[in-house]
């Protein structure tokens, strides 16, 4: 049985197709997920324009934030039954033996290879995902919404995790897509003054940005930066996929402030890190997420208290993939969703 998938089949500029897919065949420890939703990623616009800066297995099925019903599963699998609605984690393939896997942190294992790169991915009407990787979604929480919880996340990981923001900070958000905005909407939960920080072309996005309560800017925001005592904010996320916003960083952040960077840039720096140094400045990188971050992340999605419908641009069908990249890829749409099934 074999059905279609959305495939990036090499590394030159939009070499991404319709092709069929074979019906993918279940280990023991795996399931067989029938996809509902997929939502369109940065990485899988990279890849189809192929300014990425990752590996790729080509040909290889995109789509790495997903959910749906269980189909089948392998005979060692326990705990999950046909039907149940779950959703992913990315980690496909993981060294269970690493000392980072073995601390929880498996996202770093620098083994491992995720869907839509490493593996197949979820642009299709059924993915092999393991065991492992599932999480049970809430019946009020439609897969539309639930499919984000991988760029949500992201986002947590990044603010709450290696940020670290209190009730009262000042931060900075570089970058108004959908990480960018999901940065911005999680520390505004953490009780800090957000603003984020784009280009013209971002103005609709800046706009979707403010529903989650932030100040949207264009261009300079030194003003909004240096406004209360004139030595900038107390953290700075860059989630842009550019390497020269670090340099704007370094820049707003305060003395003694903190700086993640979450955003994808391949280019070279070509400036100096000495403000780094001279303003005794704290550079942290933010990479993926692990079970714990799912788990809490499913729990706001589910209440509400993390709302993603402002984020979705619309819905398309599997064979309607190429204008959910342009919408997205143009700035049109923050965040595109696919349906396979």
């Amino acid at each position: 049985m074999s059905s279609i998938g959305v495939v990036n089949f090499s590394s030159e500029p939009g070499s991404v197709e319709i092709r069929e897919i074979e019906k993918p065949i279940i280990g023991e420890d795996d399931v067989l997920l029938e996809v509902a939703n997929v939502g369109v990623c940065g990485s899988d616009l990279h890849q189809w324009t192929s300014d990425h800066s990752w590996p790729v297995n080509y040909p290889v099925v995109l789509g790495h934030e997903f959910g749906g019903h269980i189909a089948a599963l392998g005979k060692r699998v326990i705990g999950w039954k046909e039907g149940d609605r779950v959703v992913s984690e990315t980690a496909a393939i993981i060294d269970l033996n690493s000392p980072l896997t073995r601390q929880g942190l498996y996202n770093l294992d620098p083994t491992r290879k995720g869907f839509g790169y490493g593996v197949n991915g979820a642009m299709t009407r059924f993915v092999k995902v393991p065991a492992r990787c599932l999480h049970a979604v809430p019946e009020n929480l439609p897969f539309e919404q639930a499919c984000l919880t991988e760029p949500c996340s992201v986002a947590y990981n990044a603010v709450v995790m290696n940020s670290k923001i209190k009730p009262g900070d000042r931060v900075i958000v570089l970058g108004p897509g959908t990480i960018g905005i999901l940065c911005a909407a999680v520390a505004r939960l953490c009780g800090a003054e957000v603003a984020i920080v784009g280009l013209e072309a971002d103005r609709e996005r800046l706009n979707i940005a403010k529903q989650y309560g932030c100040e949207g800017i264009v261009g300079d925001a030194s003003a909004w930066a240096n406004k209360r005592d004139g030595l900038g904010v107390d953290c700075v996320i860059d989630a842009a996929g550019a390497s020269a916003t670090l340099k704007i960083a370094l820049q707003l952040v305060r003395p003694n402030g903190h700086i993640t960077k979450v955003g994808w840039g391949p280019q070279p720096l070509n400036f100096s890190l000495d403000p780094l140094v001279q303003k005794n400045v704290t550079l942290q990188g933010s990479f993926s997420h692990n079970w714990p971050i799912w788990e809490k992340v499913l729990s706001l999605l589910a209440s509400g208290t993390l709302d993603v419908k402002p984020i979705i641009g619309g819905v398309w069908e599997l064979k309607d993939w190429h204008e959910a990249f342009d919408q997205m890829h143009s700035g049109k749409v923050v965040k595109s969703v696919l349906k396979p099934s």
